[in-house]
C-alpha cells in the first residue's frame, strides 16, 4: 500500500512534513505532483511549495533527479521500500490548496501528496501525525484507525479518491444532521462568538433534503428516498470563516467553503441578510455539484490527467446549470421569496448584458478557454470573454422556460434523464441534446447552436413575461453610458478599472488605470457629479492622470437614449393571465 504520512512540522513557518512510502518501487520510480485541482480550471503549479526533498531506501540515501517542474525520478536499488521526505509550505487561505498556522490546518491532496506513477490505482493510505494538542480532524476519507479527534490513519481506494477528500484540522465548531437518511456534518473555523449554529444547520438540512429530492424524486408524497440511491454515504461541509472571502470547491462527498464571518447567521437575528443568502446559495451550488460535476461529468474528464490542462467545452452546462439551480433551490425550499429570487436573477442578467464579450465569445468557447482566460481576468476580460457561470445559468433558464412553455417537461426532467441514462457517469454534448429531445419531444439543436455555440442574445424578456414576470428597465448610469467601470474612493479618487469595447470612453482614449481628476474647470470626486457640469451631446475636456502624467481628453457624452436603459429589474407581475401565474408557480415551486 502507498502511504502518505503528513505531520505539522512548524505551524508558525506554515510548514508540513510529508513522507511518501512506496513498498516495491520501480528501478527508476517517477514521482509527480498535480499542477491543478479538479473543479478549478487553472494550472496552479503546486510543486513550487515543495522543498527539502530527500529519498532513501532503508538507511541509504538515493539519487533523486528532478526532470521537469513537477516530476522527480528516484534511482532505486533492489526491492526495498522507497521513502521520500519533503516539506510543503502552506499559506493559501483559498479552498484550492493548503494552509497551516498555529490555530488551523487545511489541505487538498493535490497540493501535498506526490503520485507514485504506476501505482495510482493501488490503495493509498493517509496518516495524520504530529498534530498540535487539542486539534481535531474533519474529512470524509474512510478511516482505518483513528481516535475520537480523528487523528490516525485513513485509506483511499486509489490516488483519485485520496486527493478528492480535503482535510480540515484545528479547533473548530462541529455540528451534525441527517438528511434523507444520510449523515451530514458541518464544521466552521473562525466564526464570531454570536454565530447561530442551530439556524445554519437547520437551513442547510432543508437545502440538502431538497436537492436529494430533486435528483431522486419520491415515488409518492409519503414515500422515503432509499439512501442506496444517493451517491455518498455521508457528507461534510468545511467552512473557513474569514474577514473577506467567498468561494467553494466541490468534492465527491464534501465541499470546502470560504465566506465572510459577517455573513453567518447571528443569534437573536431571524432576518436573512444578503450575505447570508449568498452563503446559502454557495452551499446549494457546491452540494448540487455532488451530482452534476462529481458524478455527471464531461466525457473528457472520465480519466483525469493531473500533469496538464484537461479541456472541455461543457463547463457552461456543469457550472452554468449548477449556477442556475443554486438560487432556484433557495426559493423552492422557501429560504427566500419569489421577489428576492427575481432580484438575484436580475443581477445575473445585468452582469451578462453589461459584458460586451458576450457578443464575441460563445459559452462553449469560454468553457474551453477557462484555463487561460476565466481565472486570469484582466482589464480587457469584459470585452473579450463571457462567464460560463453567468451566461450558462441564463442558457439553463431559457431552456427551462422554453420546455415549460411547451408543456412537455422541464429542465428538472432533463437533468434527471441524464442521471438515469448515464448511470451517474460521464456525458457528452450529444447526450445533453438527446435528453432535451427526449423531454421536449423535439430537437433543441437550433437553440443550442444559437445560445451555446453562438453569441445570439437569449430571448429572456419574452420568456419571463410569459411566466408572469415583469421586465422593467431603468435609465443607465453615467458610467454605463460612457462604457466604463470604476472604483471610487475618497482615498484613491476615481480609478478606471475597465474600458468597454465601442463605448464613448474608449473613443475618447480613456484607459484602464487612469485616474479621472476633473471635467472642464471642475474637480471631480464622484463621476455622477459630471452630469451637473456639462450638457449631454457636447464635448468637454476630461482631465486624467496616467503614469504620473496629466492628460486632457476630449469627452463627448451622448444624450440618454432608449438603448441606454440597460439596467433590468424583474418583478412578479401584479396582473398576469391565469396561465402565466400557473407557469410561474410551477417553475418556482419545482
Amino acid at each position: 500500500m502507498i502511504t502518505h504520512s503528513i505531520g505539522v512540522e512548524d505551524p508558525s513557518a506554515h510548514l508540513y512534513r510529508v513522507t511518501l512510502t512506496v513498498p516495491r518501487p520501480a528501478a527508476r520510480q517517477r514521482l509527480s505532483l498535480p499542477v491543478w485541482i479538479p473543479g478549478s480550471y487553472l494550472v496552479r503549479e503546486f510543486a513550487r511549495h515543495l522543498s527539502a526533498l530527500e529519498a532513501r531506501q532503508g538507511r541509504r540515501r538515493i539519487l533523486l533527479e528532478q526532470i521537469d517542474k513537477t516530476t522527480w525520478v528516484a534511482a532505486c536499488e533492489g526491492r526495498g521500500a522507497l521513502r521520500l521526505s519533503y516539506l510543503v509550505y502552506a499559506f493559501d487561505t483559498s479552498v484550492r490548496a493548503a494552509y497551516l498556522d498555529p490555530s488551523r490546518g487545511f489541505f487538498n491532496g493535490t497540493s501535498m501528496c506526490l503520485r507514485a506513477e504506476g501505482f495510482e490505482a493501488r490503495p493509498q493510505r493517509l496518516v495524520l501525525r504530529s498534530l498540535p494538542r487539542g486539534w481535531e480532524v474533519a474529512t470524509t476519507l474512510p478511516a482505518l484507525a483513528v481516535n475520537a479527534a480523528g487523528k490516525g490513519s485513513y485509506q483511499a481506494a486509489d490516488y483519485d479518491e485520496l486527493v478528492d477528500h480535503p482535510v480540515e484540522m484545528g479547533k473548530f465548531w462541529r455540528g451534525r444532521f441527517v438528511a434523507c437518511g444520510i449523515a451530514h456534518e458541518f464544521v466552521v473555523a473562525g466564526a464570531l462568538p454570536d454565530f447561530d449554529s442551530a439556524r445554519l444547520l437547520a437551513d442547510v438540512q432543508r437545502l440538502c433534503e431538497h436537492e436529494i429530492g430533486f435528483w431522486h424524486p419520491r415515488a409518492g408524497p409519503r414515500a422515503r428516498i432509499s439512501s442506496k440511491e444517493i451517491p455518498f454515504r455521508r457528507y461534510l461541509f468545511m467552512l473557513n470563516a474569514v474577514d473577506e472571502g467567498h468561494g467553494g470547491l466541490e468534492h465527491r462527498s464534501s465541499t470546502a467553503l470560504i465566506a465572510s464571518r459577517r455573513n453567518l447567521p447571528r443569534n437573536g437575528d431571524a432576518s436573512s441578510s444578503d450575505g447570508y443568502v449568498s452563503l446559502l446559495g454557495l452551499i446549494a451550488h457546491e452540494y448540487f455539484h455532488s451530482w452534476n460535476v462529481k458524478r455527471l461529468r464531461p466525457a473528457q474528464f472520465q480519466s483525469l490527467d493531473y500533469a496538464r490542462e484537461n479541456y472541455t467545452e461543457l463547463l457552461w452546462f456543469f457550472e452554468g446549470f449548477t449556477s442556475y439551480y443554486d438560487d432556484l433551490t433557495l426559493v423552492r425550499s422557501s429560504m427566500i421569496d419569489a421577489e428576492r429570487y427575481l432580484g438575484l436573477l436580475g443581477k445575473t442578467i445585468n452582469n451578462v448584458l453589461a459584458t460586451p464579450g458576450r457578443q464575441v465569445q460563445s459559452v462553449a468557447q469560454a468553457s474551453f478557454d477557462a484555463w487561460t482566460k476565466y481565472y486570469r481576468a484582466d482589464e480587457n476580460t469584459p470585452n473579450a470573454t463571457i462567464s460560463y457561470y453567468a451566461k450558462g445559468s441564463l442558457v439553463a433558464l431559457a431552456l427551462d422556460l422554453t420546455l415549460r412553455a411547451g408543456r412537455t417537461g422541464t429542465l428538472d426532467d432533463v437533468m434527471r434523464h441524464l442521471w438515469r441514462t448515464s448511470r451517474g457517469g460521464p456525458i457528452s454534448r450529444a447526450d445533453i441534446g438527446a435528453a432535451l429531445r427526449s423531454v421536449g419531444r423535439r430537437s433543441f439543436e437550433k437553440e443550442l447552436t444559437a445560445w451555446v455555440d453562438g453569441v445570439r442574445e437569449l430571448p429572456l424578456q419574452d420568456l419571463l413575461q410569459s411566466f408572469g414576470v415583469e421586465w422593467q428597465v431603468r435609465p443607465a448610469t453615467l458610467a454605463q453610458r460612457l462604457g466604463v467601470r470604476l472604483n471610487e474612493s475618497a482615498l484613491t479618487g476615481i480609478k478606471v478599472t475597465h474600458v468597454l469595447r465601442g463605448g464613448v470612453a474608449q473613443q475618447a482614449g480613456l484607459a484602464a488605470g487612469d485616474e479621472i481628476i476633473g471635467l472642464g474647470a471642475w474637480r471631480l470626486r464622484r463621476l455622477d457629479d459630471a452630469l451637473r457640469l456639462f450638457e449631454p451631446g457636447r464635448a468637454a475636456p476630461l482631465l486624467v492622470a496616467r503614469d504620473q502624467r496629466i492628460m486632457t481628453l476630449k469627452l463627448l457624452v451622448p444624450k440618454l437614449a432608449d438603448r441606454d436603459n440597460a439596467t433590468v429589474t424583474l418583478r412578479v407581475a401584479a396582473k398576469a393571465p391565469r396561465t402565466a401565474f400557473g407557469l410561474r408557480q410551477a417553475w418556482l415551486s419545482g
